[in-house]
């Protein structure tokens, strides 16, 4: 017993961690802990983990359809608490490491003896109208922005994590590469060998993977729990259409917006103008146009000044406008 003390004691003080701190930190022990706690959460669970351990014969491990279909029973039917927090939990070790790797018991759900090419496995995904679906909104909602704070369209971390685990469960189902608590790279089993003249295209579709910022940060954030509120609360911006004001025209640089202006004589040629009377010829409507710019007195060569005001222009100039105007209208 005392032998067996020091064992352990010399296990923690050789890895440098303590026992309690060690214990607590293998948060994806936990969330299966939580899992089992909840009734629908364990049965979906234990479901899978039977189908996908039950060897078939000694040559075919599991029977792979079998097992996707109870994948996706769980992830589609348990809530994300506790499904997100087994599938995206963060690891300070690699046994914890290798716990979120298991999730989904890769062995039967994931790996197989080779890895076929990448444009293959799309393509046959592409064949399944479900699993072509969850592959749009993948590229959807995990697509790389690099207009945004997070890397993820609108910020949304929740919908690119949606999206991944939505995945799982198909022929394009993704999962960790290793067993590397300190880097996340997630993948298909897949490769893109022998993709031939179309290898540039097979590893920009890889690198949507294993080299998204947008599915890392959201991975990393929701193990962290940094992920609360970070999608905006408020709609996107859109810009919107300034509401239409009629044109007036513009004063010049010199007169001031409190300046009166005459609004006996813009009243009478906008009259002339509304009530479709014709001119005889051009002059009379320059006249009316002159007036509202640099009011010229008919009759007169002087030009009165805008800033001046009309109060300034003598009384005269008033009664030889009217009678003019009031013979327009008469005809």
């Amino acid at each position: 017993m005392i032998l067996a003390n020091a064992f352990c004691l010399f296990f923690f003080l050789g890895t440098g961690a303590d026992p309690a701190v060690s214990a607590k930190s293998n948060h994806c022990l936990d969330a299966a802990k939580a899992c089992n706690l909840n009734d629908n959460c364990k049965k979906l669970r234990s479901s899978y983990i039977s189908i996908c351990n039950r060897e078939i014969s000694s040559t075919e491990r599991c029977n792979r359809r079998k097992c996707h279909k109870a994948l996706r029973q769980f992830f589609d039917r348990v809530p994300s608490e506790y499904t997100y927090r087994m599938l995206f939990c963060s690891c300070q070790d690699q046994a914890c490491a290798e716990r979120r790797r298991q999730t989904i018991l890769p062995s039967c759900s994931y790996e197989d003896k080779e890895k076929p090419n990448c444009l293959e496995l799309r393509s046959l995904c592409r064949t399944d109208h479900l699993c072509r679906s969850r592959l749009a909104d993948f590229h959807t909602n995990c697509r790389a922005s690099y207009r945004t704070l997070t890397s993820c369209p609108a910020d949304n971390y929740q919908a690119c994590l949606g999206s991944y685990a939505g995945m799982i469960g198909f022929d394009m189902t993704p999962n960790y590469v290793d067993s590397s608590p300190s880097s996340i790279v997630v993948s298909p089993w897949c490769s893109c060998r022998g993709s031939g003249n179309m290898e540039e295209e097979c590893e920009k579709f890889l690198r949507d993977f294993t080299e998204n910022p947008c599915l890392r940060n959201a991975i990393q954030a929701f193990g962290n729990g940094t992920d609360v509120n970070v999608s905006p609360k408020n709609p996107p911006f859109q810009a919107t259409q300034a509401p239409r004001v009629e044109k007036t025209p513009s004063l010049p640089d010199d007169l001031s917006d409190s300046t009166s202006l005459g609004t006996s004589v813009i009243t009478t040629c906008t009259s002339v103008q509304e009530q479709g009377l014709k001119a005889n010829n051009s002059k009379e409507l320059s006249m009316c146009f002159t007036e509202l710019t640099t009011n010229i007195i008919p009759g007169s060569k002087k030009v009165i000044k805008l800033n001046s005001g009309l109060s300034r222009a003598r009384p005269t100039a008033a009664f030889t406008v009217l009678p003019l105007l009031m013979l327009k209208l008469a005809l």
